[in-house]
């Protein structure tokens, strides 16, 4: 009896603290939401920037907010078309390159974005930085870093608010927030993280057509990813989906973003 109970209370829960994603319809989880989120992430993302060798003004660093800003631009417009300005109202764009060594970009909530050098050789040209910033734009449009820090504030203190778990272990709610826009990963969250790769892969396809870069190049890019990881670990063991999954993805929703392309190259 206490089971059915219990079921009851998580099912109520889940539909009461659901999302959905936009464009792609798929429902998430959101216990925690992006106001009260958005301070922590102004924090951390200032503090990084603090902790690092910021290289924005750089020839490359220029280049990263080019595209962001160009990319920005017409997922906003794509988005209020869509019915979606209530969303756009919530991102305070940021882009930034930082010196590492990583071959790695992340974006934060409300569209805080930074790039480490280490990717930039396999972007190798502002397409390439295309592939990467239309994919990180996407998990702030998907609110991806909302979904993984609701489902780990539900797994680590239940039903209590963000403002209780902050008072309760500071620390611990700190690291679910970086790892939720995968500055750190837990073996738990392995599946979820590939499952949002995958959707913003998808989204960020669209998003750099819409921006007018060529998403043919999309593909090219993960082959170089690939050819550049070496021996990589199992799927299974990885944040990431295999190189391989992401091509064959990409191909398949090719058709789509070149009509989005196309319909760009005519503006």
């Amino acid at each position: 009896m206490m089971k059915r109970i219990i079921a009851v209370l998580l099912t109520g829960l889940f539909f009461y603290a659901c999302a959905t994603v936009p464009l792609t319809g798929r429902k998430q989880l959101a216990v925690v939401s992006s106001e009260e989120i958005q301070p922590l992430v102004n924090q951390q993302y200032e503090a990084t920037k603090n902790e690092s060798k910021v290289l924005t003004s750089t020839p490359d660093g220029q280049k990263v907010v080019k595209v962001g800003q160009r990319i920005a631009r017409a997922v906003e417009s794509y988005l209020i078309e869509k019915g979606y300005s209530g969303l756009v109202e919530t991102f305070e764009w940021e882009f930034n390159l930082l010196q590492s060594e990583q071959v790695n970009a992340w974006c934060m909530p409300g569209g805080k974005v930074a790039f480490y050098t280490g990717i930039m050789p396999i972007c190798q040209d502002e397409t390439g930085i295309a592939v990467v910033m239309g994919h990180e734009v996407a998990h702030a449009v998907a609110s991806h870093s909302r979904e993984r820090m609701s489902n780990g504030m539900l797994q680590q203190f239940g039903m209590s608010v963000l403002s209780t778990a902050l008072s309760q272990n500071p620390t611990l709610t700190n690291q679910l927030l970086l790892q939720s826009v995968g500055m750190g990963s837990e073996v738990g969250m392995l599946a979820f993280s590939r499952k949002h790769e995958l959707e913003a892969d998808e989204l960020g396809l669209i998003f750099m057509a819409l921006a007018g870069y060529d998403p043919r190049e999309a593909p090219k890019f993960w082959e170089r990813m690939n050819a550049a990881g070496g021996e990589a670990p199992p799927e299974f063991l990885s944040t990431h989906p295999g190189p391989d999954r992401r091509i064959e993805q990409l191909q398949a929703n090719m058709p789509k973003a070149m009509e989005y392309y196309e319909a760009s190259q005519k503006q």
